[in-house]
């Protein structure tokens, strides 16, 4: 049995942020102040689509915004607090085609 030789590949392999490590990222390429409302949010970065799974299956900031209770959030850990559960759901529920493979034998 041969081995194959090593790569000479030295990167470190890509990571996929998904879900609140995404929405962190992404909230980093802007300067938001703290504490901020739900509808200022909305406007600065409600177009961003943000992965929610490993397979790059996004989520609107709007979306996202809109299934959260809180108007205001004192800083950034409280937003990505009250996001975490809304990702969190859209990841667990997948898409209808998901749940339909994943339900058939082969």
């Amino acid at each position: 049995m041969g081995m194959r030789p090593p790569s000479n590949d030295t990167e470190e392999p890509t990571s996929v942020e998904f879900g609140i490590a995404a929405v962190d990222a992404r909230l980093d390429e802007y300067d938001i102040s703290y504490p901020v409302s739900k509808h200022d949010l909305k406007r600065r970065v409600g177009h961003l689509d943000v992965a929610y799974d490993m397979k790059g299956n996004t989520l609107s900031m709007r979306d996202a915004l809109e299934r959260v209770e809180q108007s205001e959030f004192a800083d950034e850990q409280a937003l990505l607090n009250a996001l975490h559960p809304v990702f969190e759901r859209r990841r667990e529920k997948g898409t209808v085609f998901d749940r339909l493979r994943s339900s058939l034998p082969f």
